[in-house]
């Protein structure tokens, strides 16, 4: 499938701004080439045309076409076909013509790699054919002084103003790169990390615990009968909780703890280097604060957390089994009568801290 479109667009504004100045340094390094041999009015006309009218001509062409695309594709081979024409025209002067095919060579590979580069040639060549037929080329083997510093512009300034189109092109990817990432790793109503992106957090987390013998603790938080919540009050104000939840999190967390949404209204914390004991102080606070908050659409709105927390534990083979010793804890938590913090430590469940129950 071909690119259309808005993307089309980009690539003929991009090429509006190149063509603009190359065809304009192109002029000045053809143009003392060719005026010696005393060429007819109909040639300088075209050369004016070319260098001068062409750009602008060629940018509305691509810009009203159903396909920018191709179009632009397009009239890069007429560059490259007028860009041949011209070397016949300049009687093949080494320095004019080696700038002009060159500088054209760079431009083809930028933008199509080496298939539009060979395409190019042979649209290069298939313009000096039609020079071959309207000239009789005399090869002229010396470039004058004057065609020396007329070629110089194009020789400094159109590579530096290629390659500054490159950078700001390769940085928008990149940038659009990063942002389609952190889109893939984020959950989209919360803005925390989605359940794979967490599952991949809590794995490098498990593996620095290993590699430093260092502590940790997790914290699997589940929003109380979130499934009456919404047949009460509606997904709507779900959502809400859903995302308040999420901002409490991100208050009240520090900057190297990683929250993620792992799944309906199941949330999840990596607590690195903490305790477990200030760990449940931490959950329980956070706990505290959420079931205290009030909802203007629905003051009778009452919300509460069931949380499970588990300590890194070295025994442990994998992440998976911190993990379930979380998923334990915070089955212990729900069944116990919700609204509450449940650790899991040296293999037992415990009740280390209480809510308002």
């Amino acid at each position: 499938m071909q690119p259309i479109g808005g993307k089309g667009l980009s690539l003929a504004r991009r090429l509006y701004t190149s063509r603009t100045l190359g065809l304009a340094l192109g002029l000045l390094c053809v143009a003392p080439a060719v005026l010696p041999l005393e060429p007819p009015a109909w040639l300088l006309l075209l050369m004016l045309f070319n260098g001068v009218l062409w750009p602008h001509l060629a940018y509305q062409w691509a810009r009203r076409s159903p396909l920018p695309y191709r179009a632009e594709h397009r009239n890069l081979l007429i560059d490259s076909l007028t860009g041949g024409f011209w070397v016949v025209a300049m009687h093949f002067n080494p320095l004019p013509t080696a700038v002009t095919l060159s500088m054209m060579a760079m431009n083809n590979v930028a933008i199509g790699g080496v298939r539009f580069l060979l395409t190019g040639i042979a649209a290069q060549v298939l313009g000096m054919g039609v020079g071959w037929l309207l000239f009789v080329p005399v090869l002229i083997p010396q470039t004058s002084q004057l065609q020396m510093y007329a070629c110089l512009p194009l020789l400094t300034l159109y590579p530096l103003a290629l390659g500054w189109i490159c950078f700001r092109q390769t940085f928008a990817l990149g940038k659009s790169k990063r942002e389609l990432l952190a889109l893939s790793r984020t959950d989209s109503l919360t803005g925390l990390l989605n359940h794979g992106a967490w599952k991949d957090a809590l794995e490098v987390e498990f593996q620095r615990c290993q590699r430093q013998q260092r502590g940790g603790a997790i914290a699997l938080i589940d929003i109380d009968h979130f499934k009456a919540i919404n047949d009460t009050y509606g997904h709507v104000a779900g959502d809400i909780v859903l995302r308040q939840l999420s901002k409490i999190l991100k208050q009240n967390l520090r900057a190297s703890d990683v929250a993620g949404r792992y799944g309906g209204d199941e949330f999840c914390v990596i607590l690195p280097d903490v305790p477990l004991a200030r760990a449940v102080q931490a959950m329980d606070a956070l706990r505290d604060r959420f079931s205290g908050l009030g909802y203007e659409q629905n003051p009778a709105l009452e919300v509460s957390l069931s949380i499970g927390l588990a300590a890194f534990n070295p025994m442990h083979a994998d992440a998976t089994q911190w993990l379930n010793d979380a998923d334990l804890a915070l089955y212990a938590a729900k069944t116990t009568g919700r609204n509450r913090v449940i650790c899991h430590a040296d293999g037992l469940v415990q009740r280390v801290a209480l809510g308002s129950v």
